[in-house]
């Protein structure tokens, strides 16, 4: 069963509709039009906020826009009432670049080929047949160059293809970098770093080039001939006892919103909302051009905007629900993302389980899990983001990463010191994958605050005759100065995010922790820009007072940034956070050093983290899921 839902906003936290797309971009255009050069960068819902959403009256319904002209690159922001088709606010942001639209993606390829700079070096590497390269636009970043001053960016690297459905990555173009001004469609410079050999092996990878698959894979099919058991209506999901609001948008893609436990027959609140804020990919490379890869694929391309249309049997499986996504294009028309987020059930093992030894009765339960998912493809790579909700109250939250890495080639006399060898004469660079997920906690309640937990052991001594004696310490992180933070496996330190009005029946505050699984340390000098620029990345725990405009680890507009943006800029005010509205933001990644074995195409990786529940009930929440029916006699004693 695959089902998609309906398109149209029934609740205030539903996205956009397609006539509201063309409703505030016609709004924007009528009261400030830029002309022909006029672009819209993004189109999306502004959230209301808490007290607006929990009073008696309707929402407003107002959507955010940021529209620039390509002919000056003058950014502006606009706020559109949408029931009253009328622009409330019509803000200038000087200094600020929009982020590469798609229209961008297919127009470097088309501008560097045309360029005679570019045929020229190429023409050196023998290449003469331009229609063979691939030209991939990467964000440029801010490197102080005095050309670059004042231009809306895309860098670009290079390979070649020998047949139409060739896997590019296989050959690379080496040294070749050209500069592409988006706004004024021409190639600002080429860098050319030196020639080297275009490796030409086949490593392609799609079932058309194999020529024979494995023969002892039997088939396995997921059925649920009763229906799956959550319900859908609109974009609000139930599932067990859970309940929550899906979103979307170009920035951030699948968004979660009001996200709340039933417990004893009251709907209790766990989150407010859950996005993935930024990521970077930082590279290890210093020289070539290649110091300039580390893109900003939230804030510089958008995860919704590169959202794939997800297929029944491949990408989901089982009894599936399917959400539309709607976004805008350039010129503010809507267009459609079919299946865009797959909602499913899947067999998670067992939930709990006990036998007693004395009696021989056995209890056992299995577990499923709730998966709400989306894949984007943001370049080379594909990232897929999966929710995970389970039935002892607990959610996990997972980035699966495939696709194919960027590759390079070395130049004559090279050692591969910042990577791998995966294939001959291919070189992968060492590179991390850093992301950051912004948490707007609110456990039973805003009034929350945050507490480290570290686990220290006893000195020998009176207390501890044994040696055998550990302890968990307890800290409260009371200021934004105070609570960025690092996670410390030797303490296997966590956070506990605490209510400050409710209890448990033991009388302590109800609770729910962060459990950190997957941390990086920053290998970036702190002065490096992509150190200054990804500032999110250097902390593995940022807590800040909730502020509706504090949307993005790394600022509005991260790209070509100089930095200081985002979660920097946010906590100077030093703000106090005990027993107040706290936002969450938690950085975590993948260490990618390359092996052949991620070549040419890349198995799926992963890497993210876990909220518990941690006194939120007064015991295990899950005792009353039932024996399963196909197995009764032995799963209740």
């Amino acid at each position: 069963m695959a089902q998609a839902v309906s398109d149209e906003a029934t609740h205030p936290l539903d996205p956009l509709t397609p006539d509201e797309f063309r409703s505030a971009a016609a709004a924007v255009r009528a009261a400030h039009d830029l002309g022909a050069g006029m672009m819209f960068e993004t189109i999306t819902l502004e959230e209301p906020g808490k007290a607006e959403l929990a009073a008696p009256r309707p929402c407003p319904r107002i959507a955010f826009v940021c529209a620039f002209d390509r002919t000056d690159g003058r950014v502006f922001e606009a706020r559109v009432d949408l029931r009253a088709n009328r622009v409330l606010a019509w803000t200038p942001r000087p200094g600020v670049r929009p982020r590469i639209l798609f229209d961008d993606i297919l127009l470097v390829g088309r501008v560097a080929r045309a360029d005679p700079r570019f045929l020229e070096a190429l023409a050196r590497r023998g290449i003469t047949d331009v229609e063979r390269v691939q030209v991939d636009p990467w964000s440029a970043g801010n490197y102080g160059l005095p050309d670059e001053e004042g231009r809306r960016l895309s860098h670009t690297f290079c390979w070649l293809r020998s047949s139409a459905d060739d896997n590019a990555y296989a050959h690379p173009i080496e040294g070749l970098c050209a500069v592409i001004d988006l706004d004024r469609a021409e190639v600002l410079r080429v860098d050319d770093y030196g020639v080297a050999p275009v490796p030409m092996g086949d490593r392609n990878y799609a079932a058309k080039f194999r020529d024979s698959f494995r023969a002892d894979i039997k088939a396995l099919d997921i059925t649920q001939p009763e229906g799956p058991s959550f319900t859908v209506t609109g974009h609000e999901v139930r599932w067990q006892k859970w309940r929550f609001r899906v979103g979307f948008n170009a920035r951030e893609g699948l968004t979660l919103h009001a996200i709340t436990y039933e417990d004893q027959g009251r709907l209790r609140p766990v989150m407010h909302r859950a996005a993935l804020s930024e990521m970077v990919v930082p590279y290890a490379h210093p020289g070539g051009g290649h110091f300039r890869k580390n893109a900003f694929d939230v804030g510089e391309y958008g995860f919704g905007v590169l959202a794939n249309s997800l297929t029944l049997g491949c990408d989901c499986l089982g009894a599936i629900r399917y959400f539309d996504a709607w976004l805008n294009d350039s010129k503010g028309d809507p267009y459609r993302i079919e299946n865009a987020i797959c909602l499913h059930e899947e067999d998670h093992g067992i939930l709990w389980k006990h036998t007693d030894l004395f009696t021989g009765k056995v209890e056992v339960r299995r577990a499923r899990r709730l998966v709400i998912s989306s894949i984007s493809t943001i370049g080379n790579y594909e990232y897929g983001l999966f929710w995970y909700f389970h039935q002892d109250g607990s959610i996990h939250f997972e980035v699966k990463a495939t696709g194919i890495m960027n590759t390079a080639a070395l130049m004559p006399g090279e050692q591969p010191r910042f990577g791998t060898m995966v294939a001959p004469g291919v070189y992968a660079q060492l590179h991390q994958h850093v992301f950051n997920m912004r948490l707007d906690l609110d456990v039973d309640g805003t009034a929350n605050r945050v507490v480290e937990l570290d686990t220290v052991a006893l000195p020998m001594g009176a207390e501890n005759p044994h040696g055998n004696a550990f302890m968990v310490q307890e800290r409260v992180l009371a200021r934004e100065s105070e609570a960025q933070r690092m996670a410390d496996f030797a303490t296997c330190r966590s956070w506990r995010i605490e209510s400050m009005t409710a209890r448990n029946e033991m009388g302590a505050p109800t609770a729910y922790r962060l459990l950190a699984r997957d941390v990086l340390p920053t290998f970036s000098h702190p002065q490096a820009m992509v150190t200054r620029r990804a500032a999110f990345m250097t902390r593995h725990l940022w807590v800040t007072a909730f502020d509706a405009e504090e949307l993005f680890a790394a600022g509005r507009y991260p790209n070509q940034s100089a930095g200081g943006d985002g979660l920097p800029a946010y906590v100077a005010a030093d703000r106090p956070l005990d027993g107040q509205d706290l936002v969450i933001w938690h950085s975590f990644g993948l260490h990618h050093i390359p092996r052949p074995e991620d070549f040419p195409v890349q198995p799926v990786i992963t890497c993210g983290f876990t909220l518990h529940p941690d006194g939120f009930f007064d015991e295990n929440p899950a005792l009353d899921v039932p024996p399963s029916r196909s197995t009764t006699s032995c799963c209740a004693g």
